[in-house]
């Protein structure tokens, strides 16, 4: 079944919102050391008004949705009004548009789809952090988590060589394992070069390769919840098992390490 991405938009900025109204404006994030809940709150907050604004204007160049935001709120309940339009505007705009429709994304796939599965992805990573922030945990919807493993591999980490890159398989090939929602990734670990069209040059830039066959020397198997965690590198609930050559998944983990 398709995962209802809009839903998940909706649910989880729901909660991360709801988790931090009452908090304390100045608590630090424990997995974003640098942040308060604030910070935090002000994040979630720019990533969904600059999203909300290419959704609803289909844009096909980033400018006006950048031109587009106000600035930071003073107050603290000027923050949360602020994520509230935002979060609406967003969910409006997702709502009137199919997952086809033609739009501006960073990405190779320039469709509304990807900005739906993206906010999807970013609100239910953020309101894993609100909840670190106060210190009520919750669960993480498996088949969620699952795909954001997978996005994570095939889109922030490498995954699918882009046109304009190499990909070269320098290091070794190991498997992925989500125990709860039987979901398997194949990955090599290498390195990318190439010239972004934005002009960024990448030479010898650690990556992945999301394979289709291959024979893994180590394989990292957890729940969909804990792997997600530890793609983003957040806590985990329970110890990440590790089977296999040691050394091999260290090369996985310093990519990992390399935060996004």
């Amino acid at each position: 079944m398709p995962i209802d991405f809009l839903r998940h938009v909706r649910s989880e900025s729901d909660r991360f919102v709801t988790v931090l109204r009452d908090a304390n404006p100045a608590a630090p994030v424990p997995s974003c050391p640098d942040w308060t809940a604030a910070d935090l709150l002000w994040h979630l907050t720019e990533v969904q008004l600059f999203w909300g604004v290419v959704a609803r204007d289909r844009l096909d160049d980033p400018g006006p949705s950048e031109a587009a935001k106000p600035p930071r709120a003073d107050d603290y309940d000027g923050l949360l009004a602020q994520f509230d339009t935002a979060s609406a505007q967003l969910i409006a705009a997702l709502e009137a548009s199919p997952d086809d429709v033609p739009v501006w994304t960073w990405s190779d796939d320039h469709t509304m789809g990807f900005i739906r599965r993206r906010m999807a992805q970013e609100a239910l990573i953020h309101r894993l952090d609100a909840e670190l922030t106060v210190g009520a945990v919750t669960d993480l919807d498996p088949t969620l988590a699952a795909d954001g493993v997978v996005e994570g591999f095939e889109i922030f980490y490498g995954g699918r060589t882009p046109a304009w890159a190499t990909f070269a398989p320098t290091g070794p090939v190991g498997r992925l394992v989500m125990t709860d929602t039987r979901t398997d990734l194949l990955l090599q670990v290498g390195t990318l070069s190439g010239t972004h069209p934005g002009g960024t040059v990448y030479a010898d830039e650690p990556s992945v390769l999301v394979l289709e066959s291959g024979e893994p020397t180590f394989t990292v198997t957890a729940t969909a919840r804990d792997l997600d965690a530890w793609l983003w590198q957040r806590p985990t609930l329970e110890d990440v098992a590790i089977e296999g050559d040691r050394d091999d998944f260290a090369r996985l983990q310093a990519v990992v390490n390399d935060a996004i």
